[in-house]
């Protein structure tokens, strides 16, 4: 199926790695003149670089989205590269790492520097891009929130509640865009192989005392956390997710949490 988004301009915060590569990759093997950001120049680059080794085309913004400035700048190097935005991913953000992730450990300045990376990261650049998408008549806002927006775990009491954020202010702005061309959106992932994942399930390996046993360690949390579907995520099943969306083809859906979470949220909603 043609997607319809060549020539379709796209920024993509945080995809110098992980899941925002992978986004990244898929919008510009679709045609989309893609829009690569990270704070690290060096691997930003590599990131743009393969893609246009792939026959795509890619440009890089780079900048610290936490605070206005740096906002601000990230949005003046998108615009300026393909002459403005029509795809707006909001991948970036995170939580702080601490000793004892808990809700008696994380201060409350972890919360709100995580949820300033986050939600504040997001709505800077919603500010800085949408009005322009409304005045055209057409754009996409696809916000990456994720499972424990919804479905909370006992640990991060910060990420979680950002990204739970996210997601209410995704709604509300579809809202305030109705009937503009524009939808807003988002994409709520559960456990995916990422660096950081097979990283978290190393260490998990060796506190267990299944050595390098990775796989052992894989198939223990996708058996415990309630999965319905028995792999765990590829950075490939996000991206997919966030193609459909973008696409025109997508007119119609606005204001959703699509979750790409291998059925671990045990709700309707």
């Amino acid at each position: 199926m043609d997607l319809d988004l060549t020539g379709r301009r796209a920024l993509v915060t945080g995809s110098s790695s992980g899941i925002g590569a992978g986004i990244a990759a898929e919008l510009a093997a679709e045609g989309a003149l893609v829009v690569v950001h990270g704070r690290n120049a060096e691997r930003a680059n590599a990131v743009a670089a393969k893609i246009v080794a792939a026959g795509g085309q890619a440009a890089v913004a780079i900048g610290d989205l936490s605070t206005n400035e740096g906002a601000a700048g990230v949005a003046e190097q998108a615009l300026a590269a393909f002459g403005g935005i029509d795809i707006l991913v909001n991948n970036a953000g995170g939580s702080f790492d601490t000793p004892d992730p808990s809700f008696f450990s994380v201060t409350p300045e972890n919360l709100v520097a995580t949820y300033e990376a986050n939600t504040v990261a997001a709505f800077r650049l919603i500010q800085a891009l949408a009005p322009a998408m409304k005045e055209r008549g057409w754009g996409r806002v696809i916000n990456i929130a994720t499972a424990a927006a919804i479905t909370p775990t006992s640990a991060q009491p910060d990420y979680g509640p950002a990204k739970a954020a996210m997601v209410n202010l995704s709604l509300g702005l579809s809202k305030t865009l109705r009937m503009t061309g524009v939808t807003v959106n988002c994409v709520s992932p559960g456990m995916i192989r990422t660096e950081g994942l097979m990283e978290f399930l190393g260490n998990f390996a060796q506190k267990r005392g299944w050595g390098d046993d990775i796989p052992k360690a894989e198939e223990y949390f996708v058996k415990g956390t309630g999965q319905t579907v028995g792999r765990v995520g590829e950075v490939t099943d996000i991206a997919y997710a966030v193609v459909m969306l973008a696409s025109p083809r997508a007119d119609i859906i606005n204001g959703t949490n699509f979750h790409v979470d291998a059925g671990i949220s045990p709700a309707i909603n």
